[in-house]
């Protein structure tokens, strides 16, 4: 019988360097080589003479347990918290190893639980390692989201950021040890501080914060776990402290009076825990589902295809420009996307219709081209007001997608010719629904509403 190889256990160290699992032990004394963080080799017993590998770039870790695999050397990796989040098993499983996983709390688990509150229809993104931006995109479309971040992607940059959303927000730094830090903050304070890296960040709407509604400007609180009669100390100060309320955390009287969806749970989280699956009523809704004045809004079949072409989804940020009753924004919201809308007419329902929808969508009052000055960078942008210098405007910004809704035929060549000059691939069609009418007597007719010619630009 061949000789069957051995897997590699990958144990989880919390946040205090201590190991979740007995196993550990036994399995440290046994191995020929562990590796891990040097700050995780000093935190367990490694045997004499058994040899280590410190993690820096983690190819060369990856070559030596292969070999320590092909040997029928046993093996150990230690990791923080818990390996299988975002954490290093994905890499091992990608190398071929087998693993076997002791896994601890980790991080963002220990950053709720010290805010006291639940995350289980909480989002967990990443900035560690990559463009922040979809991160940054994730806080601002969701009510509850941890970041992992990393040195220049961390709360200040993401503080910075989130100007104009209404978010309160965590700062998690050195948890589980006695420097641990844990500061409830505003995304403007959290952008003119510095912060220790890395740290777990959690961003928070309104609805997810216990006892409060609105999160009005205020001064930064700070919990040093590490000097419990602190928290008493700062409330006596008057000083904003963790959130209190009843059971579902939140006390009846600050419930907001939003219509949410089905898969709304307590304190504004999803509670199917998919926080940017495609919504359970669908999109592309009749025009019913909205508020909307003298049938201003885009038809849900053109809706359809506008949505399509926008790509919305969770790390995305889409603008809504000329937005009306905000239909196109609040269905990108609903499949994950962050949404701006644009709006000259400081009376439109847009708000409205976000909240009869359970989605944040951040309104920008005033006409565009103007109004688009300062804004973040979009992934893509639905133009479905304005003339020739709004679409210039757009295209200015270098979005990677644009889309364009057209009723009047001599607009339809200038709006390409712009696009194509700005190095935008286009293509369009007509679209001309007819829908199915009732007639006395139990006969049905067509009844056809007005074409409308709906342009992408791709940039190329």
């Amino acid at each position: 019988m061949g000789r069957v190889n051995p897997t590699v256990l990958v144990a989880g160290i919390d946040a205090a360097g201590r190991p979740a699992h007995p196993a550990l032990a036994e399995a440290l004394a046994g191995a020929g080589l562990v590796v891990g963080a040097a700050r995780h080799l000093a935190a367990v017993p490694v045997p004499p003479g058994c040899a280590t590998v410190v993690l820096g770039p983690l190819a060369p870790a990856l070559d030596r347990l292969a070999a320590a695999v092909a040997a029928g050397t046993p093996a150990v990796v230690l990791a923080s918290g818990d390996p299988g989040f975002f954490g290093i098993v994905r890499r091992l499983r990608a190398a071929g190893l087998p693993v076997r996983v002791l896994p601890a709390v980790s991080s963002v688990a220990a950053a709720f639980a010290r805010a006291g509150l639940p995350w289980d229809g909480a989002a967990v993104v990443t900035a560690h390692g990559r463009d922040p931006r979809p991160a940054l995109n994730a806080c601002r479309a969701l009510p509850a989201v941890a970041v992992l971040t990393a040195s220049g992607a961390g709360a200040a940059e993401l503080g910075a950021g989130l100007a104009g959303w209404d978010r309160r927000l965590v700062v998690a730094e050195h948890l589980g040890t006695p420097d641990e830090r844990i500061t409830w903050t505003t995304p403007a304070e959290a952008a003119a501080r510095t912060w220790a890296d890395p740290h777990v960040m959690l961003s928070l709407a309104p609805e997810t914060v216990p006892g409060r509604v609105a999160l009005a400007p205020r001064p930064s609180r700070t919990v040093s776990t590490a000097r419990k009669p602190a928290v008493a100390e700062d409330v006596a100060r008057g000083l904003p402290g963790p959130p209190t309320g009843g059971a579902d955390g939140t006390r009846a009287g600050d419930r907001p009076a939003v219509a949410r969806p089905s898969t709304a749970g307590a304190a504004g989280m999803r509670a199917d825990d998919q926080p940017a699956a495609a919504p359970a009523g669908g999109w592309a809704l009749p025009e019913s589902a909205y508020v909307h004045r003298d049938s201003m809004i885009t038809k849900a079949e053109v809706r359809a295809l506008a949505v399509a072409r926008l790509r919305p989804r969770l790390g995305r940020l889409v603008w809504d420009v000329g937005a009306g009753s905000g239909s196109v924004g609040i269905e990108c919201a609903l499949l994950g996307a962050a949404v701006l809308a644009v709006e000259r007419d400081p009376d439109a329902p847009i708000r409205a219709n976000a909240a009869r929808h359970g989605v944040d969508v951040r309104v920008v009052t005033g006409a565009a081209p103007a109004a688009l000055v300062g804004l973040p960078d979009p992934d893509a942008v639905f133009v479905g007001g304005g003339g020739m210098d709004v679409l210039a405007a757009v295209a200015d910004r270098r979005p990677p997608r644009v889309v364009v809704t057209l009723a009047a035929l001599d607009r339809v060549a200038p709006a390409v010719h712009l696009l194509r000059a700005a190095s935008y691939a286009v293509d369009g069609s007509q679209l001309a629904a007819a829908r199915l009418a009732d007639l006395p007597g139990g006969s049905l007719r067509l009844a056809a509403t007005n074409p409308v010619v709906l342009l992408t630009g791709e940039l190329s």
